[in-house]
């Protein structure tokens, strides 16, 4: 920590007064992801002990840039220590984004224009970019290969389909895990591959896409990248709208090449299995094997999109075996109970008033966490703020302008987000988070909306927000 704010004041020339963990951070890319700030600068700091993903990283970011292709900026690199300094994108991801503005199958028009506009820049990447980007920095591999596939292949077979208990044939599998590694290298494979292509990795700022986590970027096929963002198990789209940004995609494709959209298509659907396999096996490893419940969250929706390929789609191949396994594991009751295990974190995070007590747990966990927010500047002492909360702009800018309310709720999520990390890999599934101030409208308002937000969009984590004095003052 100490090399990153090193980097943050040798870049803004002055010292962090805040340092954080960022919201949403990749639980398993073994990063540590920090905000470094003060009252004039924001930046993100990442520290990591792999150095072929730091130089990837950092090198294609700078390539991407040089394209104008909306990534981070790199502010500052120390390379020998695993740690490098870039631009805050801020907190929203498309993922969370979605969450925000859905209801069940109903997805916000806002949702489905930043989709629309993800599709747009996607070509970009791929075609206009991909052209000469050094893939001599790509790690593990140069390209989307033979063996890249065995290795997503393996993993779903050793880490998903041994461990959930599927039965199969290991000869006959195998045969099928060849005939589909041979189709899917059949076809053209030129482009840059951003390999983790999904709303998580996409952030939102002023309604603009931004882009991060590219580097497991190598050569491939097109299909691959926009396959993982309309079948993104946890994002959950309808197949009509993945239909309709798939068009949108292919119209954006035939600005920079020429697309026979009947061979793309040819091959679209298989890149669409093997990366629900890739998927499947890695929330497998860190499911059944790291025993990690919280990432078996994800599979019900990974089942519920290999349910309609079985019905609405035929592969141009024969893979008896490997479908056959797809079809047990969508009538698997193992499966549907091991993923109704594996249902997420629950966080009731709430506000009230000292005058009328704590808020009562009615989990039966016990309590949690309760904090005192009588101590910070209380803006109802101030006639302009009494009849507003803090939800209204006026108190929050007027606590967001008090740099204790930034140290108070920094150390808030320091404790919040260490227990909720520990409560997620112990399978426990409430938690419980308090603001208390005197009358339960201004301060404890606005420490919990903020506490929310930031928890909200995090992988197996239900955030809810209840203002206890609620009926009177928050509209």
């Amino acid at each position: 920590m100490d090399v990153l704010e090193s980097l943050f004041e040798q870049h803004f020339h002055a010292a962090a007064s805040r340092v954080e963990p960022v919201q949403g951070a990749p639980g398993g890319s073994g990063r540590t992801i920090v905000r470094l700030a003060n009252d004039n600068f924001t930046a993100i700091g990442i520290s990591h002990n792999v150095p072929e993903e730091n130089a990837a990283f950092i090198e294609f970011s700078r390539h991407f840039r040089r394209h104008g292709l909306p990534v981070p900026e790199i502010y500052e690199e120390d390379l020998s220590h695993g740690a490098y300094l870039e631009e805050d994108l801020g907190d929203t991801t498309l993922y969370g984004f979605l969450g925000e503005h859905r209801k069940g199958a109903d997805i916000g028009p806002e949702v489905v224009k930043a989709y629309r506009k993800v599709v747009e820049i996607l070509p970009r990447f791929q075609v206009e970019a991909g052209k000469d980007l050094n893939y001599k920095v790509c790690y593990p591999r140069s390209s989307f290969d033979r063996q890249s596939i065995a290795w997503d292949l393996n993993y779903f077979k050793y880490y998903f389909l041994r461990l959930a208990g599927v039965s199969f044939s290991e000869q006959a599998l195998e045969e099928d895990f060849s005939r589909l590694t041979k189709f899917l290298l059949s076809t053209d494979r030129n482009y840059f591959l951003y390999r983790d292509f999904q709303s998580r990795n996409i952030m939102l700022r002023d309604g603009e896409p931004y882009f991060v986590d590219y580097q497991g970027g190598r050569k491939g096929a097109l299909q691959y990248d926009v396959a993982s963002l309309l079948f993104d198990a946890k994002a959950d789209l309808p197949p009509e709208l993945r239909q309709s940004l798939l068009d949108h995609y292919l119209d954006s494709l035939d600005g920079f090449i020429k697309v026979d959209r009947a061979v793309f298509l040819r091959y679209y659907y298989g890149y669409v299995y093997i990366r629900i396999v890739q998927a499947l096996g890695a929330y497998g490893f860190r499911g059944f094997y790291e025993r990690k419940p919280h990432f078996l969250q994800s599979v019900p929706y990974a089942l519920k999109n290999l349910r309609w390929l079985l019905h609405n789609v035929e592969l141009p191949i024969e893979l008896p075996t490997l479908m056959n396994a797809f079809t047990c594991m969508v009538g698997s009751e193992k499966l549907q109970a091991i993923a109704s295990d594996a249902e997420g974190l629950t966080v009731l995070v709430s506000s009230f008033s000292f005058h009328r007590g704590p808020v009562q747990d009615e989990s039966g966990n016990g309590g949690g966490f309760v904090f005192d927010a009588r101590s910070l500047p209380n803006p109802g002492r101030e006639e302009r703020f009494k009849t507003l909360t803090g939800k209204d702009a006026a108190v929050i800018d007027y606590l967001n302008r008090q740099e204790c309310v930034h140290q108070f709720l920094a150390s808030v999520m320091s404790l919040v987000d260490a227990s909720v990390s520990n409560y997620q890999s112990r399978g426990f599934k409430h938690l419980m988070v308090s603001f208390g101030c005197t009358g339960g409208q201004h301060r404890s308002v606005y420490l919990a909306e903020q506490v929310a937000r930031r928890l909200s969009g995090r992988p197996g984590v239900k955030v809810t927000l209840r203002h206890r004095e609620a009926e009177k003052w928050v509209r």
